[in-house]
């Protein structure tokens, strides 16, 4: 999952999660892609995979997100992808969604990172939910094997 232009931080040794430049990376992904492409089938699945454990972090992440208007909450939504769901706060309109997140300490801004929060605090529940879908796909890749 990735945070629209959200900077980036230090790995979590021992989790199913490393971030970095505005990423949540989960490992083995890209070895399940190829086999998946290997095999022709699976990648619209994937595709839902992501999205659950985007929509799991989302949910969390729109309870801690600042507010002061509540621009910026109501622009949270998830993109999803083949190799990724990405979770995105902020829009033309609301542009200040990365300062807000990893701050920026020349405008005095302290830092917030309630995305990276929501899915640390979120981790049992959107690795269970991303374990059993990959599973379910990689018993059907294997029946058609």
């Amino acid at each position: 999952m990735e945070g629209h232009g959200l900077g980036h931080a230090d790995a979590h040794p021992g989790h199913a999660v490393s971030e970095g430049e505005g990423e949540i990376r989960v490992e083995g992904a890209r070895q399940m892609r190829r086999a998946l492409k290997a095999a022709g089938d699976g990648l619209d699945e994937l595709k839902d995979a992501h999205q659950e454990a985007a929509r799991i972090v989302l949910a969390e992440a729109d309870q801690r997100v600042p507010r002061r208007s509540g621009a910026l909450a109501a622009t949270g939504r998830v993109n999803r992808a083949a190799s990724k769901a990405s979770i995105l706060y902020g829009n033309a309109k609301v542009p200040y969604a990365p300062p807000i997140h990893w701050g920026s300490p020349s405008k005095h801004i302290k830092a917030h990172p309630w995305v990276i929060d929501a899915a640390v605090a979120t981790e049992d529940r959107w690795v269970q939910a991303y374990t059993t879908a990959v599973e379910q796909l990689m018993d059907k890749v294997e029946r058609t094997v």
